[in-house]
Order: C-alpha cells, then structure tokens, then sequence
C-alpha cells in the first residue's frame, strides 16, 4: 500500500512540520484520503490543467533541482500540479518535498508526495503518479532534470485536436565536450532519441485507454519505447515539440558502468516480442550478429583447449582477440584517451559481448522470444 502526503498550497506548514514531528500522521494509505488537507487539495484542483509526475529512487539532491525548475515555470501555479512517487521511501526525500512546499507556499502549484511500497520501477512509479493526478494531461519527466521555464507552455500548446501526445526536447550537454567518455557519449545519445519519459506529455484518458506502462519493464529500459508504439497503433498523432526543452545533466559513473547496464537488454526481448516491427524499424533492424561472433569464437578457444586442439584454439582465440580489439578500437576512437579510460575501454570491450549474449539470452527466455 501506499502512503500520500497532499501539501495544501494554501497554507505553510505548521512547527510541528518543521521538525518533522508531524510527517507520519500525515502519511495516509492511497485509498483512504479523508484528511482534511487532502480534501483541500482535491478542491482547490478542480481547473489543474496539467500534472507533472516525477518518479524518484535515492536521490533527494537531484530532485530538489528538478523541483526548482518545476516551480519556476512561467505557467499559472493554480493550473498544475506536482505528483512525486518515492520509489525508495525516505524521510530526506520526503523532506525536499516537504521544504520546496512551504518555500512556495501560499502561491506556488499543489504538491503531492506518494511513496510507494511497490512494485517497483520507474513504469509502476509512472503509473501510481498519473492514476493519482487531477490534471486532463499529465507531463512526465525524471528527478534528474531540469526544465525549461516554458517546458510547461509550450508542451501544452503544441496538442491540438488529433494530437494523442507529446515529446520534447532533451539537452545533455556533455562535462568535457572536447573528450568525453564512452559513457558519456552513449548517454548523450538521449538527445537524438523519440518519445522519452524525461520529455512527454500524454492526456490522462489516453493512458487510462491503453493501461499505463507495462510494469514488467522494471528498469528505467524501453518502457517508454513501449509506450510509444502503443501510441503509434492509436488514431491520432504523436508529435515533437523542439521548444519544449529538458535539460538532463550527465551523472557521474563509476568506473566500468558499462558492465552493469548489459542487464537492461534482457527488456529489448518483451519490447520486440509486443513490437516486432517497430522495434525492427526504430531500435535495431537486426541482431548484434557481432556479439555473438565473439562470443562464439571465445566458446570454440576454450572447446578447442580442453580436447587438446591447439591449432583450432590458437585460430579461434586469434579471431577472439581481433573482434575485441576492433571492437574496443571503435569505442575509444571518439572518445578520452586517457590511460584510465583505455583501461576501461579494454577491459569492458572484452566482458560487454558474453554479458549481452547472457542478459539476451535470459530475456528470450524469459518472455519466450528468440534472438534480438
């Protein structure tokens, strides 16, 4: 079950707010708001144009930039709100929620604090957040982001009567453009991608019809892709509004990040089981056939060495290292060349291909589909 906390923008907290004694006896179960304020709050919505959802997991100083730029969007406060779905329940979260409330109290927008005791995952976040919303559209975006001051306007003003959704823009401005790293490179490739949930906008009946997100796509992977095709199957048109700007800064990673992330490919195998054709057309027309050759020739050198074929071990261990080497070579020829980051580069370029193949191989499993 989960708890919400509706902050009546009408009024500052109490002292009893301020020191927190007062949080838990304002946490009421989703399905039983009788509080007072939370009737306050349902009142005072009923012209909220739009709710702005924000699914959060540990990171309370990156959601307290997001909820800056949300609350200086040159847009009527009366005329939004603010849905955060705590997707790791914490006190600090909920106290950045909390203060960001009383600084803009009386005037500022409605803001509503759900912490969810699952499921978990950015989709069921998603969910619980617009089921909850009183606005006709709901906007979504990440806890770490930066809107645009006319984020808000200008996704609005771009639906018209046929327009089922919207997508905006997404910056990532790169921390050291000259040299970036291959982690930095590939998450900048966010700018160039279709219909994210950093960006969008989706009328509330919308979601309602086709379900929310599919919450078997528990990490933050292709359930916006899902989504979108979904929407691409309605009447109606999907469209992009470049004015619409989110700005999403590129987090420091830890070293080898790339090996932890190989997990989110076993998602690809449930997105191109629903899409076949979508996901052939717009994420990748055909299998990494590289990845498999790796590791195919890795499998005939260690075959090879155990019955004692040197030869074939030697020739296939020698195709091993090539594709590796051109492998590696590909991602660090736009990249920083320094000697930490070549390190890198060698390690996670030998490990990345039987990583894919396992996590790709567990999805296909998984969601009965072969290969992607």
């Amino acid at each position: 079950m989960s708890n919400v906390i509706a902050f009546n923008r009408n009024r500052r907290r109490s002292s009893a707010d301020e020191d927190g004694n007062a949080h838990d006896r304002r946490l009421l179960p989703a399905d039983d708001r009788t509080d007072s304020s939370m009737q306050e709050a349902a009142s005072s919505g009923a012209d909220v144009l739009v709710s702005v959802v924000v699914p959060t997991y540990g990171r309370p100083h990156l959601l307290s930039h997001c909820l800056a730029s949300l609350l200086a969007q040159r847009f009527e406060p009366s005329r939004f709100e603010i849905i955060v779905v705590d997707d790791g329940p914490s006190p600090a979260t909920l106290d950045v929620v909390a203060d960001w409330s009383a600084h803009t109290a009386p005037d500022g927008p409605a803001i509503t604090y759900i912490a969810s005791d699952g499921p978990h995952g950015p989709a069921a976040a998603r969910n619980r957040g617009w089921r909850a919303a009183r606005g006709p559209i709901i906007a979504f975006t990440d806890d770490d982001t930066v809107a645009g001051p006319d984020w808000l306007k200008n996704g609005l003003n771009a639906f018209d009567m046929d327009v089922q959704a919207v997508w905006g823009r997404i910056v990532m401005p790169l921390p050291r453009p000259a040299a970036p790293t291959d982690y930095e490179r590939d998450a900048k490739n966010l700018e160039r991608a279709e219909f994210v949930t950093a960006n969008c906008f989706c009328p509330k009946h919308v979601l309602e019809e086709l379900g929310g997100f599919d919450e078997r796509f528990r990490f933050a992977w292709r359930e916006d892709a899902d989504l979108y095709f979904r929407l691409l199957g309605r009447p109606g048109r999907v469209v992009h509004e470049p004015s619409a700007v989110i700005t999403h800064p590129i987090r420091p990673a830890s070293w080898g990040v790339s090996l932890s992330q190989q997990k989110k490919i076993l998602f690809d195998a449930l997105l191109y089981k629903k899409h076949p054709a979508l996901y052939r057309q717009k994420i990748r027309a055909k299998p990494r056939w590289d990845y498999y050759l790796v590791v195919a020739a890795l499998l005939v050198c260690v075959v090879a060495l155990g019955l004692g074929r040197f030869g074939a071990a030697a020739a296939a261990g020698g195709a091993w290292l090539f594709l590796t080497a051109r492998f590696c070579l590909e991602r660090l020829a736009p990249t920083a060349k320094t000697p930490a980051h070549i390190a890198e580069m060698m390690v996670t370029s030998a490990l990345i291909p039987p990583l894919a193949v396992f996590w790709r191989l567990i999805g296909a499993i998984k969601f009965r589909v072969r290969f992607v």
